[in-house]
């Protein structure tokens, strides 16, 4: 049998899964990797140790499954949508205010470039903006080069390559400079639909009224000039030191990159539900969430449509042929995460984790069943209120500036406290999810059904609550491991195991668990949601009363 293999780079950790041509995962590895915060709002990787990772993984995989390197046919990268730079020779170039070579990543959640991002999105009326939601968000790399250019002109100078990671992952593995047509279009203002119509895709106005003219003069020769779809093999596969370094044989099929959420969407947007559903012809219902750090929402239709707020409709960025919105949050699990270990009962709930041998969230979680009793358990949020926006708001508001907010704290802080905070907070991002539901639903879709992967999968109660306060069905794909999937799906194609990407999608997933909504939770959502949009309007309301104080000074 032939086997391929996907590798997941994201935010903290790299893994590599092991899968064989109907998408069982056989084995899979993951090893996580370094960052560095130097300034607030500044975070940084390092390609190295990013590879170095990479290559740990699917070592591990091969020794784990017991499968020979020789029957290993393909291989699909995604990661995250961050910006790499590297000189001539594919050596680092440093994005660091330290100076250090090394770190030579600007990830995807680094905000130093918000003056830049507002500057751009004031530059003019251009095609870009149409098919971005309206605005140019802090985490595309436009902003991030216009900071590089502005505060780091040696590196700016030195870079000849300006990579998405996805991209320097193939890049790495081929040596080939094939860019995707999935990260280009989604963080670079490529346009695909212009390109499938014969024109360039890149837009040399733009990146002259921005300040970035001297990419196109050049002809986007650092950015990417061949732009493929993904799964296409790229190059003539593994180089003999990338096989060398993966384990591989020389030759293997490597697919063009895809990024690591729109990776999940594949590995499980297509798949039928128990009673055939959705085909990936057909997705208007249906809505894939891919959670992590952070969390993207992928919605796939044969029109284009423009939702404000919403980024894309980009041409054929995650499906071939089909027009992709992605919503999305920018802080989801990385929230979470920041709630519960930086609370008064921080420390109880890590006892209470390693005592009883389980996750800090299934601590918490069995602390609100305790708590709940006979009651329905989202009932224990009714007084306390979240706004999620700790990291800005990425879709549909689309305003970086934004912050988090409590209403309904008490003077204490017992475990109890926590795991009713904990609970609010999650609730908080279903609303948000709601909410970019409810845009989308405007422009023309009909989502009733949530495809989920990630972190949050995992969790009982953030599905749950995701279930009733959208009151859509939610369908978990049999194989949870649906991104590092989607990456294998690229290296089946790549490998010629399948003839497109619909057809792999088809035939490497299969869905699992299906959880419906509790209509009667509807009424008390439908109230809490109210109290979300207000807390909104009233962060609003203060910042107008703040910013007419300081005018009168």
């Amino acid at each position: 049998m032939d086997y391929f293999i996907g590798i997941d780079v994201g935010t903290g950790s790299a893994r590599a899964g092991l899968f064989d041509q109907h998408g069982k995962l056989v084995a899979n590895h993951s090893r996580a990797i370094q960052s560095w915060r130097p300034r607030p709002k500044f975070v940084e990787q390092s390609a190295d140790d990013i590879w170095s990772a990479i290559c740990t993984c699917t070592q591990a995989v091969l020794r784990e499954s017991g499968i020979a390197s020789e029957s290993i046919k393909g291989l699909g990268f995604d990661a995250t949508c961050s910006l790499v730079l590297t000189d001539a020779e594919g050596q680092p170039v440093t994005v660091s205010p330290d100076g250090d070579d090394a770190q030579n990543i600007i990830v995807w959640m680094d905000h130093r470039a918000l003056q830049e991002c507002a500057d751009i999105n004031q530059a003019g009326d251009y095609p870009v903006y149409e098919f971005v939601g309206g605005k140019i968000s802090p985490e595309m790399q436009t902003p991030k080069l216009l900071w590089l250019k502005k505060h780091l002109p040696e590196s700016w100078q030195r870079a000849a390559h300006f990579f998405d990671l996805p991209d320097y992952l193939t890049f790495r593995a081929t040596g080939s400079l094939t860019r995707s047509l999935c990260s280009t279009t989604c963080k670079w203002t490529y346009l695909a639909h212009e390109a499938d119509a014969g024109k360039s895709g890149w837009h040399d106005g733009f990146f002259t009224a921005i300040g970035l003219g001297d990419l196109a003069d050049e002809g986007y020769a650092r950015i990417g000039t061949d732009v493929r779809p993904m799964g296409e093999a790229v190059g003539q596969g593994l180089t003999e030191q990338a096989a060398s370094d993966l384990g591989l044989l020389p030759g293997v099929a490597v697919g063009v990159s895809i990024i690591d959420a729109h990776a999940g969407g594949i590995g499980m947007i297509g798949m039928p539900d128990q009673a055939g559903g959705a085909t990936p012809e057909s997705l208007d219902n249906r809505l894939a969430l891919i959670g992590g750090t952070s969390s993207c929402h992928m919605v796939a239709s044969n029109d284009k449509r423009p939702i404000p707020g919403v980024w894309g409709p980009y041409f054929s960025a995650m499906i071939p042929g089909l027009w992709l919105n992605e919503g999305g949050q920018s802080a989801t699990g990385a929230l979470v995460d920041h709630i519960i270990f930086n609370h008064g009962a921080t420390e109880a709930m890590i006892k209470a984790s390693q005592e009883a041998d389980i996750t800090p969230y299934e601590v918490l979680n069995q602390r609100l069943a305790k708590l709940a009793g006979d009651q329905p358990l989202h009932t224990l949020t009714k007084h306390l209120h979240v706004c999620p926006y700790f990291h800005g708001n990425r879709s549909p508001r689309a305003n970086p500036k934004l912050v988090g907010m409590l209403s309904g704290l008490h003077l204490s802080a017992s475990l109890d406290d926590l795991a009713v905070l904990y609970l609010a907070t999650v609730q908080a991002i279903a609303y948000g999810t709601r909410h970019i539901i409810d845009a989308m639903n405007d422009a023309g879709y009909q989502i009733d059904t949530l495809v989920c992967c990630g972190g949050g999968a995992k969790n009982p109660v953030f599905l749950q609550q995701h279930a009733d306060i959208t009151q859509c069905k939610l369908i978990l794909p049999d194989e949870p491991e649906a991104v590092i999937l989607g990456s294998a799906m690229l290296g089946a194609v790549a490998a010629g195991a399948y003839p497109s990407v619909q057809t792999a999608m088809a035939a490497m997933s299969r869905p699992g668990q299906i959880i419906t909504p509790v209509e009667s939770a509807q009424a008390y959502h439908d109230a809490k949601y109210q109290v979300f949009h207000r807390l909104y309007a009233d962060q609003c309301a203060y910042e107008s009363i703040m910013q007419a104080a300081a005018s009168t000074k």
